[in-house]
Order: structure tokens, then sequence, then C-alpha cells
């Protein structure tokens, strides 16, 4: 045995890890790598392997230096702990990789240090060839990490240390400098685990770590002057005290250095932000002059960053606010798609989400101004906020000119104003789904008032439905639109109403309700989909294949991770590009799922990717721990395969009508366009059967299985419920339809936002008076038929 740690037969994994640590140090050893049985290596074991993987040197053979990143990559979810030998080796490793390649990632050193599982061996030495090697180079990165390390060397190297890192990156950067260096080492420790500068190198840094840094009353206190000092510096040079020149308010430090400010504030959800961001976004956005160009486009995305990590309903609307200020002209356009991750991660962050302004409107959700001339605007919150204009109190069509050429600033105001609303509303509807999934439970007292009585929420919240705790364990659920709410105390618990909690003759009852009194829902609620353990998920055990196998548009369903709030690397023809798992955390962080997948044909914006599992993992002690599906909460396990469905229904090749490939792909279209139905079209099917005897092709059109089938009075038709695809009768041959994507006839409603289910419908309405459509290539192939 090569390490005595590694040789106890007591211990199931010992051998595994003797064989992939002489794979990692004798080069004449070589082993397939297990994937499936590194996570059963202890926590010291992949300590010691971790050690060895980064003395692997770049001249090693190929197959020694990819088991060490895979050994490095089983780390990302795990917390090592190291033996006095184990640290002892890392920093010596580090220091000799360090000498011979000019940089080196400083985390696993200081982690070896914070997790030795016994005395600190003496690394002064390595430590100071560490440091002084890395401080040879022009530029200098991991400030935190390497101003910590310094400081278990001695207070000569420290200062060393202090003196190169403060030159040359600004007053800001100097500030922070020296707040980090007067920290224990722990904190600066802490702080290095939260703000990792190189995240591909090292693991994702945890809530702890950033409630931990964030916590720390030094720090905070240096986050505000910070910010503060850049609102400034902004306004200086707005007012021509400072020279501008584009892009160039900032260093390239201080713009990472402000970001971590910016983290440390949202974090903390500071009541000072709002007006700073107010007063500091503008400023690093417009120039002086009327040039397109922006005095810090760097720090303006680098905010927005660090507001998508901890979001607040403030950030959002200053960032939209500035959004539309804007002159250069790609900037928009790059906010628009940082706002879509934006939106998503408020979603996540129940705990502020609901907060909301109330913008001077009355508690029926109007505001009025009254203008000169007998004229007012009426601002009005329903679904949306509208805008209307008024006459002695009759409505007009538009704008009255002598308004517009007298008021054009309040004629701004006002419009941005309805964009504000529109926009908040929005983040409040995300925002509440998102509650769905950690089962957020309010202050009933605080809920009736701020939220159900709230002037811009109070139609929203009431077309859905909610569960308000009148007895301890005993909940009733309430439709404030219809219902009279219940008699509780203020402290009394109220949550979102989920089917996965009721009973199937509940369920169907409340749907009944919204179809009959024709409420339209915010989002899918009442006829949610649930996603049960299968017999096949339990005896799979760890992972799931329900939407395993699938060939999808990759590039639609990337950005759709990016929507629901998933992180996920782009796949593409370069090192690593083949593969990834989409991630997201539910049940208010405990929860990981990871979402597999794989590039089978890359064609740029054609590319094609293929679906496979989907695990769970649940957040032990600070690291993810893969659990099996039967020990993941019910509500968690529906809400991620139901976004799985999403992605697999929406992007999947199978759902493409014009789809004309041979091949493999065309042998799977034909099989998938016409499947077995998922979750999703089964509600689709549920509606349908609600509405189809409302509508005037009712006579028309019955449901048969997975199809609605439509008869014309040339063919009858069969759509699928999942993909939408149509089969003609009586040879099942195929109809390809494009032209009426997303739209129905106008007069159908349905209970809640579908646009496959208004594809299906507005097809089936087509198709019922197939004599009178005009469109050549639709009527021959019916024809041929």
């Amino acid at each position: 045995m090569l390490h005595d740690d590694l040789a106890d037969p007591r211990t199931a994994t010992a051998p595994l890890a003797d064989r992939l640590l002489r794979a990692l140090t004798d080069p004449d050893v070589r082993i397939e790598v297990p994937y499936d049985e590194l996570p059963r290596l202890s926590d010291e074991e992949l300590g010691i392997l971790l050690a060895e993987a980064h003395a692997v040197p770049s001249s090693a053979p190929l197959e020694t230096r990819r088991l060490a990143l895979d050994i490095r990559g089983a780390s990302r979810d795990r917390r090592p702990r190291y033996t006095p030998d184990a640290c002892r080796r890392m920093i010596e490793a580090l220091a000799a990789r360090s000498e011979d390649e000019g940089w080196v990632n400083l985390t696993p050193g200081l982690q070896a240090l914070e997790h030795c599982t016994g005395p600190l061996p003496d690394v002064t030495g390595p430590l100071r060839t560490l440091v002084q090697a890395l401080l040879a180079k022009d530029s200098v990165h991991q400030l935190y990490a390497l101003i910590a390390i310094a400081g278990l060397v001695d207070e000569g190297l420290l200062r060393e240390v202090v003196e190169r890192l403060s030159r040359d990156m600004g007053p800001i950067v100097a500030d922070e400098i020296a707040v980090v260096a007067g920290l224990p080492t722990a904190e600066q420790t802490r702080l290095s685990e939260a703000f990792r500068e190189h995240r591909h190198l090292s693991a994702p840094s945890d809530a702890d770590a950033w409630h931990r840094s964030a916590e720390n009353p030094a720090y905070a206190a240096f986050a505000r002057r910070a910010l503060e000092a850049a609102a400034d510096r902004a306004a200086a040079i707005r007012a021509g005290e400072i020279p501008y020149r584009a892009d160039k308010a900032f260093t390239d430090r201080e713009i990472t250095t402000l970001g971590q400010a910016a983290r440390v504030a949202l974090h903390r959800d500071e009541p000072w932000l709002p007006d700073l961001f107010d007063r500091l976004l503008p400023g690093i956005s417009l120039a002086p002059t009327t040039a397109r160009t922006l005095p810090s486009q760097g720090l303006l995305y680098e905010l927005v960053r660090a507001a998508q990590d901890f979001p607040t309903p403030e950030a959002v609307t200053a960032i939209r606010a500035v959004r539309g200020t804007v002159r250069h002209a790609g900037v928009p356009k790059q906010l628009d798609k940082m706002l879509k991750k934006l939106d998503a991660a408020l979603a996540e962050r129940t705990d502020v989400a609901l907060r909301l302004p109330t913008w001077g409107f009355d508690t029926d959700g109007v505001l009025r101004r009254e203008v000169d001339g007998g004229y007012a605007a009426v601002v009005t919150v329903a679904e949306t906020a509208t805008l209307v204009w008024e006459k002695d109190g009759r409505p007009l069509r538009s704008v009255p000119a002598p308004v517009r050429r007298d008021h054009a600033g309040l004629v701004k105001e006002l419009r941005d104003l309805v964009k504000r609303v529109n926009a908040q509303l929005l983040t409040l509807v995300r925002a509440l789904e998102g509650g769905l999934t950690v089962d957020a439970v309010h202050p009933y007292g605080w809920w009736r008032t701020g939220l159900a009585g709230h002037p811009l929420a109070r139609t929203l919240v009431g077309r859905l439905i909610w569960e308000v705790e009148i007895a301890p364990g005993t909940w009733r659920a309430v439709l404030p639109e219809t219902d009279e709410l219940p008699a509780a105390p203020d402290e009394a618990a109220v949550r979102l109403w989920h089917p996965i909690r009721s009973r199937p003759d509940d369920v169907r009852a409340w749907r009944d309700l919204l179809v009959e009194g024709r409420i339209r829902q915010p989002f899918k609620q009442a006829f949610r989909e649930i996603y049960l353990l299968t017999p096949a998920e339990e005896e799979t055990r760890v992972y799931s294949n329900r939407f395993a196998a699938h060939l999808v548009h990759y590039r639609r369903m990337f950005a759709l991770f990016r929507a629901r709030g998933w992180a996920s690397d782009l796949l593409g023809p370069w090192d690593g590009g083949e593969q990834d798992a989409a991630e997201r955390t539910l049940g208010a962080g405990q929860w990981r799922i990871r979402f597999f997948h794989a590039l089978a044909d890359w064609e740029g914006e054609a590319s094609l990717a293929a679906t496979d599992q989907v695990r769970f993992a649940r957040r032990v002690d600070g690291d993810w721990r893969e659990v099996p599906l039967t020990e993941v909460p019910p509500l968690v396990f529906s809400e991620a395969m139901r976004d799985v469905d999403l992605f697999v229904g929406v992007t999947s090749i199978a759902a493409d009508p014009d789809w004309t490939d041979g091949g493999p792909t065309r042998a799977y279209w034909e099989r998938a366009g016409f499947a077995e139905l998922p979750e999703s079209a089964e509600a689709r099917r549920d509606v349908l059967e609600r509405i189809l005897p409302r509508l005037k092709i009712a006579d028309r059109c019955t449901l048969d299985g997975r199809f609605l089938v439509v008869r014309g009075a040339l063919r009858t038709y069969r759509i699928h419920l999942g993909s939408a695809n149509i089969l003609m009768e009586p040879d099942d041959s195929y109809l390809c339809i494009v032209a009426a994507r997303g739209k129905s006839d106008g007069t159908v409603f349905l209970p809640f936002e579908d646009e496959r289910l208004s594809l299906i419908l507005s097809k089936a309405f087509l198709l019922a008076d197939d004599t009178k459509i005009t469109d050549e290539s639709i009527l021959g192939q019916i024809a041929r038929g």
C-alpha cells in the first residue's frame, strides 16, 4: 500500500482509493476511472487523493492528468478533510506548481489548512515560496487568499503583500485590502471562499460562506464606503470634475471589488442600498455628453451579476430603469438577457421578493393625476397596468394634444410608471410561483394587508388559491376573488395551495370553479401537473430516466434553462463541451437537481442534444450528497420533474411540425411525436374536457386517448395533445401545419397560459372548417390522402 490511511481493510472503499492513489503517483499504472464509485470515497480519502492530484505535473501522461482532473471534479460538491501529511503534501504541490507554471489556484491550499484533521504541519517554507512566486507576476489575483496565506507566514510578508496589492489598483481596492489584512485568518479564509475569482477551478462558493462573510461587520462597513465612493466618482464625472473617458471610470480590480461589495449589501438587504443604486446605476450608464458610450459598462454588468446572485425587487426596478435610458445600442439587449436570469433568481429569494412599492396608488389600485383644462390621467392596475386619459370624466382614445404639448414630462413619467408596474407584477408572479417550490409560509396578518390588500397585488393574489391554517394542522383553502377570507389570528400561517397536497376530488372542484367562473390564473396552479414517483424510478433508485433519450433543439433548451433559473455550461465542439448537467436548487436551497444532457449533433444554432438522467442531492453540512429518489420530498420532486418535462416538451424535435431529416432523428420524431402523454399533456387533456363543450366546434370534436379528434368535411384529423402533430384518418398520414402557431380564434377562455394548448385549439378550429382552408400546401396534403 502507498499510504497507511488507505490500507485499512475495515474501510469499504479503501481498495478503490488505493488504486486511484497508485494511478496518480505511478505513471506506469493505468485504471478506468469508476465515476459512479467516486462519491463513495470518504472525506479523508478524498483529501489525500486531492493533494496528489494537485501534484501531478503537466508533463505527466495524458491518462494521469485526466484522472487528476476527475478527482478534482469529484471534490466540487464535497468538503474534503486532510490528514497533516495530506495538508503538507497539498501546500508543497502548490508551491512547486507556482514556481514551474507561475500561477496556481490558492483555494485548495487554504481549504487543506482549514480542514486539517490534526496538528498543522510546518509549511511556512513552501507557503513563502508560493506567495513570492505569485507576487513576482505582473498581475496578481486571488487577493483574499494571498493575504490569508501571507499572514500565516509572518508580518513582514503580509506587509509586502499589502503594499504590492494596493499598488495601481485605485483607492477603493486599497481600502478593501487594508480591511481584509486586519481580519483574523479564519475571516480572511471565509472571504476567499465566498469571493472566488476563478470559480471554474474550484467548487462554487456556497450560501454558508456568503452568509458568514456578509455578517462580518468590518467588511459590511467597507461595502457601503466602496459603493458610496463609486457613486460619488460617477457624479463627479457627470459634473465635469473628473475627465470623461469611455468605460474607464473604474479599474478592472475596482469593478471586481465593487461587485463583491454589492453582493454583501444585497445579501444583507441593506436599507440604504436602493437609494444608492438609484444614484450609482444611472451615473455609470450615461455619458456626461451625448455620446452613446458608458462611464463603466463593466461595472454596470458586474452589478447586474451581483443582483443575479442576491436579487431584491428594488435592484430589479433600478436595472430596468437604466435599461430604458442607456444610449449604447448593444447594452439593452444584454441587459434583457441578464434580466431574465435576474427575474428567475428573485423568484427563488422569497424572503424579499414579495416586497412591493405602492407608487401612490389607492387601495383599489388606481392612480389619478389631474391636468389643466379638465384632463386627467388614470392608471389602473388589474391583470396589468393600463393608462387612460380622460376629459371631464370621459375616456379618450389617446393622449390629448394639449397635454402632449404642455405636459410632455408627465406623459413620459406615467408611461414609465406603467412599464415599472407591469415589470413589478411580472416579478411578483415569478416570486409567487417560486414560493410553491419552497412551500413558503407567510403570517396571515401581513399577507392580508401587505399582499392580498396591496393596491398592485390584490387582483393578482385574488386569482390564486391560498391555504390558511385556521387551527394547528387544519388548513382551509380559499380563492380571495370569490371567497370571503376566513377568520384567523394575524400570526396564523398562510401559503399557496398546491394540488400535490390535495385530494383528487378537491383538485377537480377547483378546476371546475375556474373554468365556470372564467378566472384566469397568473400561472398554472389548479391545473398544475403532478409528478409522482414511478415503479421504474423506484427500481433505478438514485436517478430517473423518465425524460431520457429525447432529441431536442439544444439552443432552445439552453435558453429555457436560463429562463427557469437553471445553471448550465454551454455545449459545443470544444474541450469539455460534449456533455453537461443543468442544475437548479429547490426547497429553500436544500435540494439540488441535475438534468444530464449531451451534444448529439453540432450545427451551430441548429444543434441537437440528447437528454439523459435526472438526479437529486441534499445539502448536508454544506456539502451535496446524492440521495435515493424515495427520500426526495414529493413537492420538490414534482416541481423539478415539471421543469424537465417543460424543457423536453417544448424543445423536442418531435414538436417540430416540419422536421424533414432522415435516419435516426426521423425515427425518433415519428416515435416521440405521437407517444404516450406526459403529465403536461395530460393537464391539457383535462382542460379540453372542460372547455370543449363550450366551443362552437364542440359537435365536431372528441377526445380519444392522447388525441383531440376533429371531424372536418374533407377528412377526420387526430391532433396529438403532446406534440400538436396531426394524423389524418383513415391511413394516419401526416399533416404538416406550421402557420397557425400560438393563436386560437381569440374567443376561447383558457384558465392559464399554454402556447401548445393554444396551438392545438387553433389547428382544431382550422380543420373543423376545412372547406374554407385556402393554403395550397395544406389542401395538397389533405387531397393526397
